[in-house]
């Protein structure tokens, strides 16, 4: 049984994982990717990780799974609660006010690095208790692992992972059913879930509100600016950005602007007055 990637081995997985999907991985979490290649190498039934190389350098299906299995997907229900009262209050005001004059009333948000839905239907939870009758929302979730999508579609979480979740919210847009909760159909359909590698340009234009929290400490300087440019084109001329509280656009040659409120702190495009 493999014990650890050789530092051919893992040079090699490391450069294939950065080409591919602008994902880094340094000595500090090189243990992550030794076990991961570790557990696909059992999965596959291969015996050496050139098998499994050469398995993902001519399947590219199996590709997107080895890079499900080396991305890392932790998140939950309301993370970052200032960020949500700054949206509340902030964001999602300015959008509607910019909105008023135009004939699109369609609020586009995007959930880039949405894991396992939590954050995309925290957003809808919200927008359903703060969107105006004569404004709708949509709202596009997407991930680099289809093992998350695909648990964020079914919209069913264990009972521990709706803690933070307040009991109206609980009561109002989830069913209780055995062993968890089920996030109701009026929620589901406001979201559609989607596979994306943020490497490459989502083809989405004019959205108003993205949310890309805790995925660009993933990324070293040029891939992280490379997304944050897809971000930029993607975004509509009067938009918010919403990354990590540890992550940051300092130093960073970007046309977006810091914005910072009582509640929290983000980025937006074209919003100065």
């Amino acid at each position: 049984m493999l014990d650890v990637l050789t530092d051919a081995d893992y040079e090699l997985f490391r450069k294939v994982i950065y080409d591919e999907s602008g994902i880094t991985f340094s000595a500090t979490n090189r243990s992550i990717l030794d076990s991961r290649i570790k557990e696909m190498l059992r999965k596959k039934n291969l015996n050496t990780p050139q098998e499994y190389y050469e398995l993902i350098s001519k399947d590219p299906e199996e590709m997107k799974i080895m890079l499900d299995a080396v991305t890392t997907n932790l998140t939950r229900f309301f993370r970052n609660q200032p960020h949500f009262d700054s949206f509340v209050n902030y964001v999602i005001p300015h959008v509607i006010e910019n909105k008023k004059t135009s004939s699109d009333h369609t609020i586009k948000i995007w959930s880039a690095g949405c894991s396992t839905g939590e954050e995309p239907y925290t957003i809808a939870m919200i927008m359903k208790e703060i969107c105006p009758p004569d404004f709708n929302f949509h709202i596009t979730a997407s991930d680099i692992s289809l093992k998350s999508i695909m648990t964020a579609q079914q919209g069913f979480y264990p009972e521990a992972r709706v803690d933070g979740v307040p009991e109206n919210y609980l009561s109002k847009y989830f069913t209780k059913v055995d062993g968890g909760y089920q996030i109701k159909d009026e929620i589901k359909k406001t979201i559609h879930f989607d596979y994306h590698n943020l490497k490459n340009d989502s083809g989405a234009r004019n959205l108003d509100v993205v949310f890309c929290r805790n995925v660009l400490i993933y990324f070293d300087e040029p891939a992280q600016l490379a997304v944050i440019n897809h971000f930029y084109d993607a975004m509509g001329p009067k938009s918010y950005l919403y990354i990590g509280h540890s992550e940051s656009l300092f130093g960073m040659k970007t046309n977006f602007e810091f914005i910072k409120t009582e509640w929290a702190c983000f980025y937006g495009k074209g919003v100065s007055k």
